[in-house]
């Protein structure tokens, strides 16, 4: 019998899979290769730290594989290596011109850089610009809103309003993690989210007047016990934790505003200590993402 092959798909999810480096911190990873000489790049490790971003980026990569495959009978990764930058472009430029969004090809461009490990891959394919005003995410009513009926979930909604929780910190959730009176947050209650984003733990700090729409779902369960048993399906959560941004952000600076909605911010245009508290308390630990998709 002749030797087996692996397909090219399967030697893609393979490389993805050695790229994995769930629960390292990603700072830590970048500050050992600094030590030993390594040229690091800015905002990579060149290792994926979440699960969810490995699936979105295997869904780029294994399109980008079968294209490939299909159109220039690339049938490994051997071969896909020695042309990636020509076929990365030409496989972008498509979708530029198919007038796909400025957010999907720079995550398209982002995936593939970081599948064949190299930053500058792809970069003349001159993506648009992404602008604000194009940014739709919860941001007024959408299609599936007409599925959930918010009468029936007002206790999930409520709580996260008051918290902001992602998705699957919510579902995860258990009540041993609602602290009443946290020490560290002036005995006000918070949260404890203890696998978030990129496997990274945080405290999360309760508005204040939401107080008891967190605290009530202590009321008569056991601490191991999940707080919310499901969550529908078509729940706009972000919605939530961008009103949760907004409010939070206003109590930590007292008497501002939201920055304007339009034009270059400058500086003075927000309070750089309650964006940084916002940022902590969402997870994501970097201002821009804050003021871009958040407080704006």
């Amino acid at each position: 019998m002749g030797q087996h092959h692996k397909s090219i798909v399967k030697e893609a999810v393979d490389r993805l899979e050695e790229k994995m480096a769930i629960g390292q911190s990603r700072r830590q990873a970048k500050q050992a290769l600094r030590a030993t000489g390594a040229h690091v790049w800015t905002h990579s490790t060149e290792l994926i730290h979440s699960f969810k971003t490995r699936s979105v980026y295997q869904g780029h990569v294994v399109r980008f594989v079968k294209w490939a495959r299909s159109t220039h009978q690339i049938q490994n990764l051997t071969q896909l290596d020695t042309r990636s930058d020509e076929l990365s472009s030409i496989y972008l430029r498509q979708h530029i011109d198919e007038g796909k969004s400025p957010y999907t090809l720079q995550a398209e461009r982002s995936a593939l850089r970081l599948f064949f490990g190299n930053r500058a891959l792809a970069q003349d394919a001159l993506i648009p610009r992404r602008a604000r005003a194009n940014i739709t995410r919860s941001r007024g009513p959408k299609g599936h809103d007409r599925h959930f009926q918010a009468a029936n979930w007002q206790p999930l909604l409520k709580f996260l309003q008051a918290t902001g929780l992602r998705r699957n910190e919510a579902r995860n959730l258990r009540v041993c993690d609602i602290i009443a009176s946290d020490p560290d947050f002036e005995h006000r209650p918070t949260v404890r989210v203890v696998n978030g984003k990129g496997g990274k733990p945080r405290t999360v700090p309760v508005l204040v007047g939401h107080e008891q729409n967190v605290l009530c779902m202590k009321d008569g369960h056991e601490p191991d016990e999940r707080v919310f048993l499901s969550i529908p399906k078509h729940l706009d959560v972000h919605s939530y934790r961008r009103e949760y941004a907004q409010a939070l952000y206003l109590s930590y600076a007292p008497g501002w505003t939201l920055p304007p909605s339009e034009g270059r911010l400058r500086s003075s245009d927000y309070h750089t200590e309650a964006v940084q508290a916002v940022s902590r308390a969402l997870g994501h630990n970097r201002k821009d993402v804050v003021i871009r998709h958040y407080i704006r």
